[in-house]
């Protein structure tokens, strides 16, 4: 008996807005890389988040291992761009005294 030996394609799909997710979830590539980077095993991720398939999870480890390089410079784009609408959004919205806003709408 023979094992045949398929390529499987890497459970990651692009959306709209470029954000890399995991399979048809709305986990992001992101977030399993850091939680693989925060020395979180394959299995505490799936438990973290159950939408997740263990073999997927593995299979974007993997992936993440062989283009190290590649996936970095995306978070880091990522993170560039999270830091702008950040910005963007301090500019726009008054955030001193939020909280006392809202605890003043509460009573």
């Amino acid at each position: 008996m023979s094992l045949a030996i398929v390529n499987e394609q890497t459970p990651l799909e692009t959306d709209a807005d470029g954000v890399v997710r995991v399979g048809r979830t709305r986990v992001t590539l992101d977030t399993v890389v850091a939680a693989f980077k925060h020395g979180a095993t394959a299995e505490e991720i799936v438990y973290q988040y159950p939408t997740l398939h263990l073999a997927d999870v593995y299979a974007v480890i993997s992936y993440y291992l062989r283009r190290r390089q590649e996936v970095e410079a995306y978070l880091r784009q990522r993170q560039h761009i999270a830091k702008q609408v950040r910005q963007q959004n301090e500019a726009r919205f008054d955030l001193h005294g939020v909280r006392d806003r809202l605890l003043a709408r509460q009573s």
